[in-house]
């Protein structure tokens, strides 16, 4: 239950992610955009705590190591479920990607929902992460 945010119990996954986001941007200065598009996804509580962490870890990495100035959060739900992506406009990741720490979770936790978590990344021209849920 502590592992659990209380957000999301109380406010629904749509509001939780909100109020992470603008959380975020009062602590970082970076511009957060979001978009939710109506209506929310149907998820159990489980894929709600995936969409959630995974949300939380790349907005962490987007400020802790990309240098971004915006970053954009979207969740969509479609014909297959429930798309979540985080983009942001900084300096990317090196290549070759050497996966470690939080993206490795961030893909153990999709994992975990049946959930498939691509990365995309390009120096000077940012990172683009999505969590697809079925």
């Amino acid at each position: 239950r502590e592992l659990r945010p209380e957000a999301l119990d109380d406010l629904g996954l749509v509001n939780a992610l909100i109020t992470l986001c603008e959380r975020v941007a009062l602590q970082s200065g970076v511009e957060i955009r979001r978009r939710f598009t109506p209506p929310p996804p149907q998820l159990d509580p489980n894929t709600e705590l995936v969409v959630y962490r995974v949300a939380q870890e790349a907005l962490t990495n987007a400020l802790r190591h990309s240098e971004a100035h915006e970053v954009h959060v979207s969740l969509v739900a479609d014909a297959g479920g429930a798309l979540l992506t985080v983009e942001d406009d900084g300096r990317g990741l090196p290549t070759p990607l050497t996966e470690r720490g939080g993206i490795v979770g961030m893909r153990e936790r999709a994992s975990l929902v049946n959930g498939h978590l691509t990365l995309d990344t390009a120096v000077e021209h940012g990172t683009v992460i999505r969590l697809s849920i079925p």
